[in-house]
């Protein structure tokens, strides 16, 4: 399953090189970091469930 997630922050700050992680029912199944240009698109297995995206600020390059 391919999971595309576009960020955008109100204040114009970079997102590039913060660490996301993509969870199923709070169980981490992708995770990457932002690129400099274009949406981030990870390929996750399918499945049913609640999905979540967690994000870290504090590693962003």
């Amino acid at each position: 399953m391919t999971v595309r997630i576009k960020l955008e922050l109100a204040s114009g700050q970079s997102l590039a090189g913060m660490a996301l992680q993509v969870l199923r029912d709070g169980q981490v199944i992708g995770q990457a970091k932002v690129p400099v240009q274009g949406p981030l698109v990870l390929e996750v297995p399918a499945g049913g469930g609640q999905l979540a995206v967690r994000a870290d600020r504090l590693q962003a390059s």
